[in-house]
């Protein structure tokens, strides 16, 4: 028997969370949720350390620890989070797939080029399998947000969200409406097909740029780019924003509230926003199992304070993604905790932009 929303009866948000395989132990199908959650278990371009396709299964395991009752959106639940179901050829083929792009990289490594031989091979392996991850990716999120539903993605490695911007993209089109990316990431992710790859974990942003709707990219906590990255951002006539990290500590030290930074970045945002959350944004200390940190970084609160600022701004939340969490042997589960914890946050901040009266 069914209740409100659908809800199983003897549901309870207070109860132990059930691990039944969804996020947050939520009991909702696709087609009773206001949004809708995509898994792409996809590592296969990560330049320095793998295990963020462990991610989505790890999250859920963790995820059902986190209280259901949000701060900020205390029936935000009550909406609806439903997991779709991951598309098994994303794990498979991305297994397969990793050891063609270390062959690649290993091979770039000892002063190869990416046209030798069998390498050239395994580099267009990888790029058409990456290709086809973003179409698989682009036809889910186009089926959900057809339905009228929110969309968003739990990776996997930096690059697995395209296809949902795409998809998001095309329905801000349809509107005849434009939006801005929020990215928070320690890396600039502007280069134009790192090690070979179109779509490197390292291009997301450069290949984000390519959406005819993107009007505005607004990075924060940036602190390892390099020089070509530099020149991108400086030469976009404002498309790209830069709050990188040292700046913003700067600012800190010498007196500037957090709430006038974050006011500073959320003015750069247009009314429509799709969040690009890379976990190694946040201080090292929140994700320890990323593949690539960098010390500094935002804390955990100053993270989620910026969040709940471009909602308090009256600005919607269109979509978003959450990558890189890697969970590793030995961490108590910390990773995917907080990397559970910020996709949860996500979640309610989503739907509170779209709050309905």
């Amino acid at each position: 028997m069914t209740g409100d929303n659908n809800l199983p009866l003897n549901f309870s948000p207070d109860d132990v969370g059930v691990a039944n395989g969804n996020y947050f132990g939520l009991p909702f199908a696709v087609e009773q949720a206001e949004l809708v959650l995509l898994s792409a278990p996809w590592d296969v371009t990560v330049s320095y350390n793998h295990g963020t396709a462990a991610a989505p299964e790890a999250i859920v395991e963790a995820s059902t620890q986190v209280e259901l009752r949000d701060v900020h959106y205390l029936e935000g639940w009550k909406r609806g989070i439903a997991t779709m179901e991951a598309d098994p050829w994303i794990a498979s083929t991305g297994k397969a797939l990793r050891t063609e792009a270390e062959r690649v990289i290993n091979h770039l490594e000892e002063g190869g080029a990416t046209s030798d031989g069998e390498i050239a091979e395994a580099l267009a392996a990888v790029n058409a399998g990456s290709q086809e991850l973003n179409e698989r990716i682009y036809r889910q999120a186009a089926e959900v947000l057809a339905g009228g539903r929110l969309a968003a993605l739990v990776g996997g490695d930096h690059s697995t969200p395209l296809g949902l911007m795409r998809a998001v993209d095309e329905r801000m089109a349809v509107r005849g409406e434009r939006f801005g990316i929020l990215h928070i990431d320690a890396h600039a992710d502007l280069r134009e097909a790192y090690e070979g790859f179109t779509y490197s974990h390292a291009s997301i942003m450069y290949n984000a740029l390519q959406l005819q709707q993107l009007e505005r990219l607004v990075q924060v906590g940036i602190r390892d780019y390099c020089g070509a990255e530099r020149e991108l951002a400086t030469e976009s006539n404002g498309r790209i924003v830069q709050f990188d990290d040292y700046t913003l500590a700067r600012n800190g030290f010498e007196g500037m509230s957090w709430r006038e930074q974050c006011a500073a970045v959320v003015a750069q945002l247009p009314q429509n926003v799709y969040v690009s959350f890379d976990i190694d944004g946040l201080s090292p200390d929140n994700c320890p199992g990323t593949g690539t940190p960098v010390p500094g970084g935002l804390s955990y609160r100053e993270a989620v304070y910026l969040l709940v600022q471009v909602v308090e701004s009256g600005r919607s939340i269109v979509g978003f993604d959450l990558t890189e969490v890697a969970p590793s042997e030995g961490d108590g589960e910390w990773n995917a905790n907080v990397g559970a914890r910020i996709l949860y946050k996500l979640c309610n901040l989503t739907l509170l932009s779209h709050k309905k009266e």
